[in-house]
């Protein structure tokens, strides 16, 4: 059995991958935007404030334009290394230069405030402008394809300087009998064979190798489970429900969200 590698501050990388999982982020003095309930440990002296918090507000002005989502992040600011992850999909960094990217609102763990990340016209994306870093998880490891192109829904993380999809069904699924009921019905689903976004244009598709969209999760749930504080799992809680967190508009785990589904 091979020996675990254990990491203090100084064998952390900066601004990388410790593994396929979990990326590091340097603060120096710095900020970045992060998503609620990405952060799994950090070294320093780091801060976590809310997007509404009048001390942020010049940043906020600059550097966050959606407030559908405003719910769902902080800024993280300070010195010190900032470990992220999400449920053990694959993460990664990517770099915008004067770039135009539109990603699945679930998928964006964190950026720079360098980008300026505004509201989508597509509902569940949004899309990051400007120069700078940001970090995304997928379900697999992320594949680039170049337009024209048709994809599974399901599949899609987001894309690149290239104009927003369009819809596209398959003969077969408009005319057929099972089309039908399920126009009708809502019932039964359709699969990347049957419907599809198309990609035109010059740009870039992000895909993630899998047709399974990364599960949904409250951000910052805690687990109900013993000895977690807010997790109605420990002695003296009974059998009762979980106390609910309450649901705001735009708040992750809302399905309305995803778009294809």
């Amino acid at each position: 059995m091979s020996t675990p590698v254990i990491h203090d501050p100084h064998t952390l990388p900066s601004d990388d991958n410790v593994n396929p999982y979990t990326f590091c982020v340097e603060l120096k003095g710095s900020q970045w935007f992060l998503q609620k309930g990405k952060m799994i440990a950090y070294y320093g002296r780091i801060e976590f404030n809310g997007i509404g918090h009048g001390r942020l507000d010049r940043l906020v002005r600059t550097s966050f334009h959606s407030p559908l989502h405003a719910s769902d992040w902080v800024v993280a600011e300070g010195s010190g290394k900032m470990l992220l992850a999400d449920r053990a999909f694959d993460v990664n960094s990517f770099d915008l230069d004067e770039g135009n990217l539109t990603i699945r609102s679930g998928n964006l763990l964190a950026y720079q405030p360098t980008l300026a990340l505004k509201q989508s016209i597509v509902p569940g994306f949004v899309t990051l402008i400007g120069t700078g870093k940001f970090v995304a998880a997928s379900n697999g490891p992320v594949v680039f394809m170049e337009p024209p192109l048709r994809v599974d829904p399901q599949a899609l993380v987001g894309w690149a300087d290239c104009p927003s999809p369009c819809h596209h069904y398959d003969h077969g699924y408009m005319t057929g009998v099972m089309g039908g009921v399920r126009a009708l019905t809502g019932l039964g689903g359709t699969s990347g064979e049957e419907h599809q976004f198309e990609f035109v244009g010059a740009g870039t598709v992000l895909l993630q190798s899998t047709e399974l969209l990364m599960a949904e999760r409250d951000a910052g749930a805690p687990p109900a489970q013993a000895g977690v504080p807010g997790g109605h799992g420990g002695h003296g809680s009974g059998h009762g429900q979980p106390g609910a967190t309450p649901r705001l508009p735009g708040q992750l785990g809302d399905l309305q969200r995803r778009f294809g589904l």
